[in-house]
């Protein structure tokens, strides 16, 4: 069966992976060649990922590397406004995701700043980023439910087995709640050792049993660069590599630095039979 999501009462298809550019709001993202602060910036980035064949812009202004600093949610909340409002002035026919773990911020960036779709990387309030616990006057999930938005939930669990019970867990919640468009990311470099992410990969395919779409953010990670003990802007290879796997395993979106590069895989997938 073709999967699609439904954004703001038009159906996506995703017969075609679609790939989903990064847009990050922030100084101090871990791949410097992502970040953009100023609104020319923002502006030629967000124009730059549909131009190379992007469908998705990601929008995030809190970085979640390692050793990275909180960042208040008024801050949060400053960039987020921004960065969103220039990016649905610039390519208002994108799809526009909000990168954000905090409820209230999301319900904001829907309902004020023109976001389409929430990707939460807490697995929907179980741990904070950058060692903090997360305190909020709302859950992601009843916010979701009340939004009826597409939800990118995301794993921060190490392994295949615990992904499988706790999904099994979150989705049953979300669909008691109403919520019909979700998306699965396995959370690569989230809670998980370079080992544990590649047996991740290898046995990527498991998410297909729950017949949702799923996301990979594996774009210039540590697992590549470490592996191949470069620097994350000599990632790239490695990560198209992945891609391909990940394409090849059931993955229907991409989330990525490098969109054009990511198009090229899919087309080729998509040439091959193998997606």
């Amino acid at each position: 069966m073709e999967q699609a999501i439904n954004v703001r009462g038009r159906l996506v298809s995703l017969e075609r992976p679609l790939v989903m550019g990064i847009l990050n709001a922030t100084p101090d993202s871990f791949f410097a060649g992502s970040r953009v602060q100023t609104e020319q910036e923002i502006s030629r980035r967000a124009r730059q990922i549909i131009s190379e064949g992007g469908t998705i812009i990601d929008v995030g202004a809190f970085s979640t590397r390692p050793g990275a600093v909180e960042v208040t949610e008024d801050e949060e909340a400053r960039r987020l406004k921004e960065a969103l409002a220039i990016v649905r002035r610039e390519v208002p026919e994108a799809i526009i995701s909000v990168d954000t773990y905090r409820p209230r911020l999301a319900r904001r960036c829907i309902e004020e700043w023109g976001a389409d779709i929430i990707n939460d990387v807490s697995e929907g309030g179980l741990t904070g980023i950058v060692n903090t616990p997360i305190h909020e006057d709302e859950r992601m999930f009843d916010v979701v439910a009340q939004l009826r938005v597409p939800y990118i939930l995301m794993s921060v669990q190490p392994t295949m087995e615990q992904m499988l019970l706790n999904f099994s867990r979150e989705v049953m919640e979300l669909h008691s709640l109403g919520v019909s468009d979700i998306i699965l990311d396995p959370g690569f470099g989230f809670g998980k050792s370079t080992d544990e992410n590649y047996a991740i990969v290898h046995d990527l395919a498991a998410l297909q049993t729950f017949g949702l779409p799923v996301l990979v953010g594996l774009s210039r990670k540590s697992m590549i660069y470490k592996a191949l003990d470069v620097t994350p802007e000599e990632a790239l290879n490695g990560t198209t590599v992945l891609h391909t796997l990940a394409i090849q395993a059931g993955a229907r979106i991409l989330r990525v630095h490098d969109v054009q590069a990511a198009v090229e895989a899919v087309t080729i997938c998509k040439k091959s039979l193998i997606c």
